[in-house]
């Protein structure tokens, strides 16, 4: 397998992913190296089983998730209380740069797996299909999860 190649197809895939999840460039920036590393040196591990893409993103996510238990990282069921309109179109919202900044902390209190399935399909672009095979689950399941959770980013963004 040509890596560096793979660096190339999927750095962008990997860093627009964490800083979904992240919230935080940098941050982004820092897993998104550490994911590549990672994954150089584990390279025989791939099986082919899933598109590349979705393995990084697996390594990414796990990198993610230590990063928060070593940071002590809370997950509060609180919702923030700066609102947005509950009528307005939800893709318009989300271009807004403000509206992101908020759409990320009302992100980071709803539980998981909607907040990644969420990050996955917004953030990092991913299929249905292959958020599914992260999961272990079907494209139906990540649809579904990704409705429940854009409903309780809506629920918890009001004016």
């Amino acid at each position: 397998m040509d890596f560096e190649a793979a660096f190339r197809a999927y750095y962008d895939d990997v860093f627009r992913f964490l800083r979904g999840l992240s919230a935080s460039e940098t941050l982004a920036e820092e897993l998104t190296q550490e994911t590549f590393f990672r994954a150089f040196r584990s390279i025989n591990e791939y099986r082919g089983e899933s598109e590349l893409r979705v393995w990084l993103c697996s390594i990414a996510r796990n990198l993610y998730y230590s990063h928060c238990r070593k940071e002590k990282h809370l997950t509060g069921d609180d919702v923030p209380e700066d609102h947005i309109a509950d009528g307005a179109d939800f893709t318009e919202l989300i271009a807004d740069k403000e509206v992101a900044r908020l759409l990320h902390r009302v992100l980071h209190t709803i539980r998981e797996p909607y907040k990644e399935v969420f990050s996955l399909r917004v953030f990092g672009e991913l299929s249905f299909r292959e958020i599914g095979e992260i999961f272990d689950k079907s494209e139906h399941w990540a649809c579904v999860t990704f409705h429940r959770a854009k409903s309780m980013i809506q629920n918890g963004i009001k004016e």
